[in-house]
């Protein structure tokens, strides 16, 4: 049996133990292990939003045993302590672990500098805990301030300083400015009376990008409030001041809150792990091509605790989450190959696609490219690009029910319009006025299944008159120019054949029975275009347009393909007509039902409109019919959940869905 353990469940350490998983799930002597203080995985980048209040705490975290659900990986809750290589033993405060394959993915701590008093007197961003104690922290400064009446120590409790120019701290100070207005509406407290300065030795904000994109970060901050303290080298920290040294002056000011993000170091394992191997500057460990310690083959690091110059570069690999996301797919395969002795090890070639920040929830600024071709994104597409990979790195991860979680809280229940596209997608309307919608949307289909049946589409065949009917009045109108009045003569022919195409509904098509009045008048069409040879688009009316209602407008869909299979599959056998018709009619009955009483209603809706595309793609539909392609959208998730069944039902299928085995190893599920 062959261990491989992996120290670390952050970025790198996630994806190289669902990575290896994969890829040696046919091997059954090899065995994962992944040890992580907590039982879930933390997402690092956003701990700036929960810190100042724009989505729960719960949205940054990802349970691992629901990641790792239905994989051969082993998930230990432990601190680990020390490491000893000679015996391949790995020790921690619960248990020991030995292991053949080592991989150090154990990620970084914020670093002080050797600063006097960082440690007693500010507050950090480093993890779960570090937000969720800030945003407590923030919350209740506001809290107390309000109370405050001493103006001067009122303006003192509000002065906050976030050390650090970097990502994080321009993200932080970023999101705080965001949060002020509101924090100050709510305990009504004048915005003037709050200060705050973003400090750092760095010559411009977030260094890592070109200059135009720093001053738009520069400007931006300015506009939220913010004051940039920049080539100031902060030397000392006491309970209520920061002192900084600037132009060779040292500066004293009074504050409340210190927020430290200055910069970071390998954590402490990883440290200790660097000095009995080798180590670089922050800790990191030295590694080969392969990733593997240039000391010990049977090492493995990845992430921030890896210390690795590219070859052709002249610095090391950032420690960025890209370069973690990257290192973990390397050593992943270089340890599948190990483990089994099967396929050629691989060297570690990074491709780093730029970088990105975001200023508040509203604002960001990207430099991104391929190779040698870098650009600049404008804030949207920033702000875009930066939702689209995590979105990815989600997908990796958690597959669709993080993905869905993700998308609720940055888009669907964000709060105060703080996401780049504002509150616009943001559910705001009570659910319970959907009611009256998808109960009468119910009322309609199960009066059209019910209508169909008195007609006999459960005793003959009708649906050739049903669509050919329909299809004979389009073409009277289309070619009325030099064919209309044997258009006309072949419509009228056509309903007049079967009962069932004077019989067709406003709600399942345009009527057919408009043949006959076709025949005095031709109609008008409004437009009838052909999209690429694809399909048609085809709006017409059956009167003359000055004096046309929406009982006479009427809109198709002209798709080749749907009509070859119309045609020779259903049309062409009696027998296939009869079970679409019945087919049709019982999902007519059962959607109405379902939406009337709440039940299943997504599923439902989504058959509505999948019923309401057939019949605009055959016998296409009349404007006053469109409200319910609309009520269909608009009830489509969760309106059961109101005054429905499904505020009993979908509680227990869900909880029942997601014990499912193979349910949970895809992640076919949202929490």
């Amino acid at each position: 049996m062959k261990r491989v353990v992996i120290i670390g469940a952050g970025y790198a350490g996630i994806l190289t133990a669902k990575k290896l998983a994969k890829k040696i799930k046919k091997q059954g002597d090899v065995e994962i292990t992944i040890i992580d203080k907590n039982p879930f995985h933390t997402m690092l980048t956003e701990l700036h939003e929960v810190a100042a209040g724009r989505v729960d705490e719960d949205s940054i975290k990802i349970s691992l045993s629901k990641v790792f659900a239905g994989r051969k990986v082993n998930v230990a809750l432990d601190t680990v302590t020390d490491v000893d290589f000679e015996s391949k033993l790995i020790k921690g405060e619960e248990a020991s672990y030995e292991y053949d394959y080592l991989v150090m993915a154990a990620g970084s701590k914020p670093t002080t500098y050797g600063v006097p008093g960082v440690d007693e007197y500010t507050l950090k961003l480093w993890s779960y805990e570090d937000a969720i104690l800030l945003k407590d922290h923030i919350l209740n400064t506001f809290r107390r301030a309000a109370a405050e009446t001493n103006e001067k120590e009122r303006r003192r409790m509000l002065t906050f300083y976030v050390v650090g120019a970097g990502f994080t701290g321009v993200e932080m100070v970023g999101e705080l400015a965001e949060y002020v207005p509101i924090l100050c509406e709510k305990f009504e407290i004048d915005r003037k009376e709050v200060t705050m300065v973003n400090v750092d030795g760095l010559s411009r904000p977030v260094p890592n990008m070109p200059e135009k994109q720093s001053a738009k970060i520069a400007k931006r901050l300015d506009k939220m409030g913010v004051e940039l303290c920049m080539n100031a080298f902060v030397t000392r920290i006491t309970e209520n001041s920061i002192v900084f040294k600037r132009n060779d002056k040292e500066e004293e000011r009074s504050v409340g809150t210190v927020i430290w993000v200055a910069g970071i170091q390998s954590c402490t394992i990883a440290e200790t792990a660097a000095d009995a191997l080798e180590k670089q500057r922050g800790g990191r460990i030295p590694v080969d091509k392969y990733l593997r310690s240039t000391k010990d083959e049977s090492v493995y690091v990845v992430g921030d605790n890896m210390y690795y110059v590219p070859e052709g570069d002249t610095t090391s690999v950032p420690q960025m989450v890209e370069n973690g996301e990257q290192s973990a797919g390397t050593a992943a395969h270089n340890l599948a190959a190990a483990v089994t002795g099967q396929g050629e090890m691989e060297g570690y070639k990074p491709s780093f696609h730029g970088v990105m920040v975001c200023v508040g929830g509203r604002y960001g600024t990207a430099h991104v490219g391929f190779g040698k071709h870098f650009f600049g994104l404008p804030s949207f597409l920033a702000m875009f690009a930066k939702h689209f990979i995590n979105i990815i790195y989600f997908i990796q991860v958690l597959g669709w029910n993080k993905v869905f979680s993700y998308m609720k809280h940055e888009f669907f229940t964000v709060r105060n319009c703080r996401s780049f596209v504002g509150g616009h997608f943001s559910n705001r309307t009570p659910s319970f006025l959907l009611v009256p919608l998808r109960f009468w949307l119910g009322a309609v289909w199960l009066f059209e299944g019910i209508m169909k049946v008195v007609e006999g589409w459960f005793s003959k065949p009708m649906l050739e008159g049903f669509f050919g009917g329909a299809n004979g009045w389009y073409d009277s109108i289309l070619n009325a120019a030099g064919k209309a009045a044997d258009a006309v003569s072949s419509a009228t022919t056509a309903a007049a054949n079967t009962a069932a195409a004077d019989a067709v509904s406003a709600a399942t098509g345009a009527a057919a029975a408009g043949a006959a009045d076709a025949a005095a008048s031709v109609g008008h069409v409004i437009f009838n275009w052909n999209i690429l040879g694809l399909f048609k688009m085809i709006f017409v009316s059956g009167a003359d347009l000055a004096s046309s209602t929406l009982n006479d407008l009427a809109f198709k869909l002209d798709v080749p393909i749907i009509n070859w299979f119309v045609n020779k599959c259903i049309l062409s056998n009696d027998g296939v007509q009869m079970a679409m018709q019945i087919i049709i009619v019982v999902l007519e009955i059962l959607i109405g039902l379902a939406l009337m009483g709440g039940l299943f209603t997504s599923p439902a809706a989504a058959g509505s409109l999948v019923l309401q595309f057939m019949f605009v793609c055959t016998t296409g539909l009349y404007l006053n019919t469109f409200w319910m392609i609309f009520a269909g959208i608009a009830v489509l998730i969760g309106a059961g959940r109101s005054i429905g069944l499904d505020y009993y039902a979908m509680p227990a299928l869900k909880k029942w869905w997601r014990k499912l085995p193979l349910i949970r190893k895809l992640y076919l599920y949202n929490d």
